[in-house]
């Protein structure tokens, strides 16, 4: 399992420009082997602009290899805000690190990666979601749940075509196929999709060791309940283990905790961070 970025933190974020603001992120990552498996082939990025989990596949240290060059190569974006073709340009480069591991398995190997980054969109700060496989982005905002990301699966599919029920997925015998990853000498493809930073959302990002064990309404008891990212990971990370932990767990919860609209000092350019010393 590779962590990249602070397990915990407090940023602000100052932009300039037509529409000035001064946002306050916080977040908190957490990750565990589970119950079951020998190994941990998670991993996570939690820094600006790039909040995201990736779990791997290919069995023994493959995937674990396969879901740390991800973020890896998401943790060498450095601005503190990014664009779509930015993070495809290091998915690129996860993938030749990627398939050159994959190539010594008789399996190949490759991993999934979801996650919100932070953007402009019409010239203003923006959460750009993007997935590929079957972890998770949720938001939860005015007290609703809402998934923010569609699974690339075998059992998505079977549900799109109204062959099976949601509830019926999560025992089929395919229920871990999934139709797309990085790796397997494929170009990676996310799917992408946008919205407004507001003040009071809170984003998870998890890997499906969580959503095997969590219903929806289990996820958002915990992330309605809980003050902080911080406890938010730690309440969901310990109720999957105690729903049996079948597979690694990983959860990374952003907080927008408050957004200054006003004139906000500072220098020229689209953003810049401040980190807050005392909350490190």
């Amino acid at each position: 399992m590779t962590q990249i970025g602070r397990t915990s933190a407090r940023v602000n974020v100052t932009r300039q420009g037509a529409h000035p603001r001064r946002v306050t992120l916080s977040w908190a990552a957490l990750s565990d082997v589970g119950n079951k498996r020998a190994g941990n082939e998670d991993s996570s990025i939690s820094d600006l602009p790039v909040f995201a989990v990736a779990d791997g596949m290919g069995g023994h240290s493959a995937g674990d290899i396969a879901s740390a060059a991800v973020v890896e190569r998401l943790g060498e974006i450095t601005d503190a805000v990014t664009t779509a073709e930015a993070i495809e340009k290091q998915l690129l480069r996860a993938l030749s690190d990627i398939d050159r591991v994959g190539d010594e398995s008789v399996l190949g190997t490759g991993t999934t990666v979801t996650g919100v980054a932070l953007a402009e969109v019409d010239d203003d700060l923006a959460w750009m979601v993007f997935n590929i496989g079957d972890s998770r982005v949720y938001l939860f905002a005015e007290g609703e749940l809402k998934q923010l990301t569609v699974d690339h699966s075998v059992v998505q599919e079977l549900i799109d075509a109204g062959l099976i029920t949601k509830e019926q997925a999560d025992h089929h015998p395919d229920s871990n196929v999934i139709t797309r990853a990085v790796g397997f000498h494929e170009k990676p493809i996310p799917d992408y999709s946008t919205l407004p930073v507001v003040a009071g959302q809170r984003i998870l990002a998890c890997s499906d060791g969580l959503t095997k064990e969590l219903t929806d309404y289990g996820i958002k008891h915990y992330l309605s309940t809980t003050s902080s990212a911080e406890h938010a990971a730690s309440e969901l990370l310990a109720a999957a283990l105690a729903n049996g932990g079948r597979d690694n767990v990983t959860v990374v919860v952003v907080d927008v905790e408050s957004d200054e609209r006003s004139d906000v000092e500072g220098g020229s350019g689209s953003g810049s961070r401040r980190r807050d010393p005392d909350l490190d």
